[in-house]
């Protein structure tokens, strides 16, 4: 039996996987959520041990971790600005003897250990890189000397992309990650493209993510430290072909300027509203004109484009077709 604990185990893409790891037959996985609070009427998992922890407090967090072997983090880069939450699961997932450790990525690919090259342009990212080479420079010297092991703890930074099943927005694909628009607008027959769209993205179902991180979970060699899971990269232009097939007819594609995206000036007649419920109205609005303009310029340097190496090491694995995938959701549909 494998004991994993899942820190910041109530947000949906974690939900997702706590699933999958709960269906794998009862005795063979072990899962704790770990959360500020009790949970909720309804959000408890069923399968999974629900336990409170300060995340402020290493002893707290030490102690919720003993006999744990794997620790999955879904702790919001965002909400963690100088990291320390992060850091501070990471040392006491030491102290307290766990094998293995995947930080909070689930997202932006990036070509080795520490560069930041890929993810500056996402600076809401920014805590991804900090905790790269916070794990990078914990490990350095066990690398250089081991035996026993080669790790202080052993880790792997999942890499997915973006999810495919924003593709199927308004319709939900998933479980617990809901529809969310983006400058794709498959519903509607439009999309926001910088001129000429050759923008590259790796999109990668939900499905398929929770379940290859269970397998990674059972695998029983060494864990890859860039750990792309790959669904399908494409470009805009493809998704406009494959959009333009399953929808049956013509999108509309307005194509922005990348300086004026720099400069930070919007001039899309349109604009894809990210769901932020704890922002302002207005705050919203300018803050999904930044993350969409910071996307498409990012697209343009390969940032959500992932490797592959969980899929070369579990072969067996058979990963969704990105068309078959989103015809299953379009035939039919107005």
């Amino acid at each position: 039996m494998v004991k994993i604990a899942v820190a910041g185990g109530s947000g949906p893409v974690a939900r997702e996987i706590i699933d999958v790891l709960v269906s794998r037959g009862e005795g063979k996985h072990e899962v704790v959520v770990l959360s500020r609070k009790a949970p909720a009427d309804g959000e408890a998992l069923e399968g999974t041990t629900w336990v409170t922890v300060d995340y402020e407090d290493k002893s707290s967090l030490v102690k919720a971790l003993q006999g744990v072997d794997t620790v999955l983090s879904f702790i919001a880069v965002h909400l963690d600005p100088d990291s320390s939450i992060a850091k501070r699961i990471i040392d006491a997932a030491v102290d307290a003897g766990v094998k293995r450790f995947a930080p909070s990525e689930w997202s932006a690919y990036v070509d080795s250990t520490t560069s930041l090259s890929k993810i500056d342009l996402l600076p809401w990212y920014a805590g991804k890189g900090v905790i790269r080479q916070y794990l990078a420079d914990l490990n350095k010297d066990k690398k250089a000397n081991f035996p026993p092991s080669p790790f202080v703890i052993e880790y792997t930074l999942f890499q997915v992309g973006a999810f495919a099943d924003y593709l199927a927005t308004p319709y939900q694909t998933a479980k617990y990650v809901e529809p969310n628009m983006t400058w794709w607008d498959m519903e509607k027959g439009r999309i926001l493209a910088i001129d000429p769209p050759k923008e590259t993205v790796t999109l990668t179902t939900v499905k398929d993510i929770a379940n290859v991180v269970a397998l990674a979970i059972e695998y029983k060699g060494e864990w890859p430290v860039i750990g792309g899971i790959h669904g399908t990269t494409v470009t805009s232009a493809e998704v406009i072909a494959l959009g333009e097939k399953l929808r049956g007819k013509k999108f509309a594609v307005e194509t922005l300027s990348a300086d004026d995206l720099r400069a930070g000036v919007w001039k899309g007649s349109w604009l894809p509203i990210l769901n932020m419920p704890s922002i302002t109205e207005a705050e919203r609005l300018q803050f999904s004109q930044f993350v969409t303009g910071a996307c498409l310029l990012s697209n343009l340097e390969a940032s959500w484009t992932a490797s592959d190496e969980w899929n070369k090491l579990l072969p067996d694995y058979k990963f969704a077709n990105l068309e078959e995938f989103l015809a299953e959701v379009w035939t039919g549909k107005p």
